[in-house]
């Protein structure tokens, strides 16, 4: 089955602002997003998946590198790797791209011999301005959104995502380092675990340190700090519960959020749409 709605006219894209999605049960390793002329901003993120970003139309920062914000033009190409805090937000009104989010697993067993350069949050961001391979992507979207039968589209999936993954790019290294990882491992799992409004001071007291240090240690490792990293686990969680076609007011409450209002904002605030309007497929 695939999730999307067959009714709209694509020749409206370029009149209406609108975030449209696709899913499809039998490549349940991808996930695809078209946005025309949008103005969403984002807060900083990481997904639990490999994701390529294309720019069409504006111009993007992408925030997230250890030496700055980056300027991503029209015709350019981003890849981010898994657990990679980032954020692309317009420079001045209205902006197009697409985003396609790649299993980090099915990645690993596919392309293993590729899967190394995007697999681990140290890894750097690559940016490609070939338009070649632009294109390609372009094409590769289109058909993913298209009737065209699931083996093809992988095929294809395959052969574009090689050609990306080795194509000459720029690099842009992480502010995260990795570091710290043993001692936020155990902070890493009760965070994972509770649905409860942990408080940066109870885990300050489980670590040992102070506040400051423990911010500063996780975030080393994380790119975001404890609170806010807890928050992008439950917004994954909430958008695999959202594909599956879950109740909103069940998926809020069994991920700790205070309410259904909070559970929409922060999930806006993270994927520049409600909850409802990402488990639908398609926003106007």
């Amino acid at each position: 089955m695939r999730h999307r709605d067959e009714t709209v006219d694509s020749s409206r894209l370029t009149a209406v602002p609108k975030a449209e999605f696709w899913r499809e049960d039998s490549l349940p390793f991808l996930e695809s997003r078209r946005a025309c002329r949008t103005v969403s901003c984002y807060k900083p993120h990481a997904h639990d998946a490999v994701s390529i970003g294309a720019v069409d139309e504006g111009h993007s920062i992408f925030t997230g590198a250890s030496d700055g914000p980056v300027l991503l033009t029209a015709k350019s190409l981003v890849v981010i790797p898994a657990y990679r805090v980032h954020a692309c937000n317009p420079v001045e009104g209205r902006w197009s791209y697409q985003m396609l989010h790649v299993d980090r697993r099915w990645l690993a067993e596919s392309l293993p011999e590729l899967a190394a350069a995007a697999d681990r949050p140290a890894r750097p961001a690559r940016v490609i301005t070939e338009t070649g391979r632009y294109a390609a992507f372009c094409r590769l979207n289109e058909v993913l959104f298209s009737a065209t039968a699931p083996r093809e589209k992988e095929e294809l999936l395959v052969t574009v995502l090689g050609d990306i993954l080795t194509a000459p790019a720029h690099l842009i290294a992480g502010s995260a380092t990795g570091g710290s990882g043993r001692t936020i491992a155990p902070i890493l799992e009760r965070l994972r675990a509770s649905t409860m409004q942990v408080s940066l001071g109870d885990l300050a007291v489980d670590t040992g340190l102070s506040r400051f240090q423990l911010v500063r240690r996780f975030r080393a490792a994380t790119g975001l700090p404890p609170i806010a990293w807890q928050i992008n686990e439950r917004v994954i969680a909430a958008r695999s519960r959202l594909r599956a076609g879950d109740d909103l007011a069940e998926v809020a409450n069994d991920l700790g959020f205070a309410d259904q209002s909070h559970f929409h904002r922060v999930f806006k605030s993270h994927t520049g749409v409600t909850p409802g309007e990402y488990r639908a497929g398609i926003t106007r």
